[in-house]
């Protein structure tokens, strides 16, 4: 508990980050083995990028990370916690489960386009050939989204 308390206010530093930057307040840590292998922020407005979501960063950061380490993606990922501070959009919870991420927490639930339950649940539906299905927890610091 005290560890995703730590993580999950990292997390809040990316989205105030975020916020900072005239980006919809969403920041993450990738993490394996107690280390953070990615970290993001919603960049959209800044690169002019539908698609570069806090998660979509985080796991191109992650990719580089293993690259650089010499680490295989596929067992990285299939290790590694996400800690977000907004429930993934249904495109970013089709790219954690593909990534095999065992578990997914974040802060608060994203009634707009929540892809862990709140409009569809990417991270349990049975859909082949779609990667794995994930664990969610939350809401984790609900109070302050």
């Amino acid at each position: 508990a005290e560890e995703t308390e730590k993580w999950m206010e990292d997390a809040m530093q990316m989205a105030k980050e975020a916020l900072e930057n005239i980006e919809v307040p969403v920041g993450c840590l990738m993490v394996y083995n107690n280390e953070v292998v990615g970290k993001g922020r919603n960049e959209v407005n800044q690169t002019k990028n539908a698609t570069r979501h806090a998660e979509m960063v985080a796991i191109d950061q992650a990719l580089d990370w293993c690259h650089r380490s010499g680490k295989s993606p596929s067992e990285v990922f299939e290790h590694t916690v996400l800690y977000v501070t907004v429930e993934p959009c249904i495109m970013c919870a089709a790219a954690l489960r593909l990534m095999k991420i065992p578990l997914v927490v974040y802060g608060c639930q994203n009634e707009r386009f929540g892809g862990c339950g709140s409009v569809l649940n990417i991270a349990s539906a049975d859909l082949p050939n779609t990667g794995r299905p994930f664990q969610v927890m939350f809401p984790i610091y609900a109070f302050s989204c």
